[in-house]
């Protein structure tokens, strides 16, 4: 397996930036993480969900539009037969099907994973996403494909806050943009 390196490495300035008014935006990028993309047939979308659910370690798989969060990873419902496994163990979850069942694609080394969350994560995040970030329209366990700035990215919505996976060639790019217009907030890279 190939080294893990991180797209914005020399790009994070930790520590504080901004106003003097405190923090309005934490940052944070997860590291070695895996993503699988899981895509199943329409007669075989029951028993793919479920296996996936399995592998999560989440009872049911979710619907679309939603997210189970379970004890070995997260599993993303990005389409009505597609979902996203993501796991931090990049070795964890590997997963494959008999071809009359789905397909599974490891996305893992084409995204870069941004969390953040904090009193002023939502006003960032509709400067750049039309998208409804409001707690009732999209709530805890929410899933969105969108695009930031023409550039097609997956959100997602957890007991922390925001989650942010980003096409690993555009992700300097659109980590100044997010960090620059943070800066009008109070942001922390940790």
């Amino acid at each position: 397996m190939a080294e893990w390196r991180s797209a914005l490495k020399g790009q994070l300035p930790f520590g504080k930036v901004g106003t003097s008014d405190g923090i309005g935006v934490t940052f944070y990028e997860v590291k070695r993480f895996s993503v699988f993309q899981i895509a199943a047939w329409p007669e075989t979308w029951k028993p793919v969900g479920a296996k996936a659910a399995r592998l999560a370690g989440t009872e049911t798989a979710p619907g679309p539009g939603m997210m189970a969060q379970g004890a070995k990873g997260t599993l993303l419902r990005i389409e009505p037969l597609k979902w996203w496994l993501i796991s931090r163990d990049d070795r964890q979850n590997r997963m494959s099907l008999a071809i009359e069942d789905g397909v599974v694609l490891d996305l893992s080394s084409s995204r870069t994973w941004i969390k953040l969350n904090g009193p002023n994560a939502v006003h960032l995040l509709n400067n750049f996403l039309s998208v409804n970030l409001s707690d009732t329209a999209f709530p805890t366990g929410s899933v969105a494909s969108t695009a930031f700035h023409h550039i097609g990215i997956t959100l997602w919505r957890d007991e922390h806050g925001f989650n942010l996976l980003l096409p690993r060639s555009f992700a300097i790019s659109l980590w100044e943009q997010l960090t620059d217009s943070a800066t009008q907030y109070g942001y922390e890279v940790i």
